[in-house]
């Protein structure tokens, strides 16, 4: 069974940075996409990030680009998620996923991920 465990979340001033990270247990293949997704209590999770667990190709949502940078370290089975320049809407719980085949075409949505973290609350204070 796969767990993903996040942790780095916290508060902090608008332009200020985070780095969120997303420990990986459990067996799994090297086909593997990771993602980073946020959401503000009444609203749909949102794509932030994702990154592909072989060659590490990486795509952002637009609101982030620029400022977020997704990465992975498969020595440690972890995925990081560094945040600079926050703004107050970046205000969110951030949940790591992992989708098992990989998708590329569905890389942005949340129903293509199969197992997800417990969540961490990231809060930019204005």
């Amino acid at each position: 069974q796969v767990q993903l465990v996040e942790s780095g979340g916290g508060l902090v001033q608008a332009g200020g940075s985070l780095r969120l990270s997303c420990a990986v247990s459990g067996r799994m293949s090297s086909g593997i996409r990771m993602g980073w997704f946020r959401q503000i209590p009444g609203k749909e999770r949102e794509f932030v990030a994702t990154i592909t667990w072989s060659a590490a190709i990486v795509d952002y949502a637009e609101s982030v680009k620029g400022r977020f940078t997704i990465s992975r370290d498969n020595a440690k089975n972890t995925v990081y998620l560094q945040m600079n320049s926050l703004k107050p809407e970046d205000t969110a719980v951030y949940f790591c996923a992992l989708d098992r085949e990989g998708s590329f075409s569905r890389r942005y949505s949340s129903a293509a991920y199969d197992y997800w973290g417990q969540g961490t609350q990231v809060t930019v204070s204005s």
